[in-house]
């Protein structure tokens, strides 16, 4: 790679990817524009004009089959198996840092920049040049941290990454965008699942699969019948909305059966557990065992909480100090030390 390298910009059209684009051109000599298309968008936008507006050239590439197969299919067959996805960090894994960064490759790139609220420490962070490996820390911005849907890329990815929104706030941004006169092609922010507009994932999945709802019992933590649910790939641990059987206390769901067909619910005071198995495990650490201020977030908006993580094999056994509300199979779960990502994977 040579001294000046060659950096595309994916361009959202929103507000915090613009600014990473100005951030990079003032950083960085080579530059190119790069937007993906999924199938999914109500409007497809032009964002040719953005050429003029950031003063580097721009690219619009079609990833609508490779985001189908690779998380669309992934979206639907992780519910009907019982568990709940997280199609936003399969995405950043397989299609904005695998096939997009692939195709832009091909057009002569070396780096690729988002804007993302997250810290990559690699080869580019000043004064850490001899770095023998990169990795993910959380951003400035804790309330807008994305490390978490980040936290399965390798190093090898993350040496290629640049996130120039690193040190930046939400407000900081805004008043940047305000200063350089940027005005997204796409207006507010984006929602967490760019493929449900409406929320129903539910109706979507049938859709996809041609599948019937298959009704089966709902039961207690008793193992007493109290109702029937109309398909299992409607609901997701910790859930209470959609549950519709009166009780003493709301129900919430405990767990999903999808050999016998069962939801099984229980109270809140019932939700909580101390252990979990992850597996699919990465890990981006120079220690596996006996870490001190260890601590696991199991998904995004969970306060990340102290924990022992032992292996077995290359499955992670996380136990937490306290108990936590509604670990949920399929989700991510990603360990911390400090605001460093040591690693992740999926719980079990």
């Amino acid at each position: 790679m040579s001294d000046s390298p060659v950096v595309a910009v994916a361009l959202s059209g929103g507000i915090d990817s613009l600014v990473a684009g100005v951030l990079i051109k003032q950083r960085f000599k080579k530059v190119f524009g790069v937007h993906f298309t999924t199938g999914y968008e109500k409007n497809v936008q032009d964002v040719s004009a953005l050429a003029s507006v950031l003063g580097f050239p721009m690219h619009t590439i079609d990833l609508s089959r490779e985001f189908e197969t690779r998380v669309v299919d992934y979206f639907v067959s992780t519910y009907m198996a019982g568990k709940t996805p997280n199609p936003c960090l399969i995405c950043n894994m397989q299609i904005k840092f695998k096939a997009l960064f692939d195709h832009v490759k091909t057009l002569g790139a070396d780096l690729m920049a988002t804007g993302h609220y997250a810290t990559v420490v690699n080869r580019y962070t000043p004064g850490r040049e001899k770095l023998t490996a990169a990795w993910l820390e959380r951003g400035s911005d804790l309330n807008k941290d994305q490390s978490y849907f980040l936290s399965m890329l390798s190093p090898d990815i993350l040496d290629k990454l640049v996130f120039p929104l690193a040190g930046f706030t939400k407000t900081q941004v805004r008043a940047f965008a305000g200063q350089h006169n940027l005005v997204p092609v796409v207006p507010g922010e984006s929602q967490d699942i760019c493929f449900l507009p409406d929320k129903h994932h539910g109706a979507f999945i049938i859709a996809k699969t041609n599948a019937p709802p298959k009704p089966g019992p709902v039961v207690d933590s008793r193992d007493n019948i109290v109702g029937s649910h109309q398909g299992l790939h409607t609901f997701t641990v910790g859930q209470r909305r959609g549950i519709n059987i009166p009780g003493p206390a709301p129900y919430y769901v405990k767990k999903i059966n999808m050999n016998t067909n069962t939801l099984h619910v229980c109270f809140k005071s019932d939700l909580a557990q101390k252990r979990m198995t992850v597996e699919q495990m990465t890990w981006n650490y120079p220690e596996k065992e006996h870490i001190r201020n260890l601590t696991v977030q199991i998904r995004y908006g969970h306060t990340a909480a102290p924990a022992r993580l032992d292996w077995d094999k290359t499955l992670g056994i996380v136990t937490f100090d306290t108990p936590q509300n509604a670990i949920t199979p399929g989700q991510a779960a990603v360990f911390y030390h400090g605001n460093r990502v040591l690693g992740a994977g999926l719980i079990q």
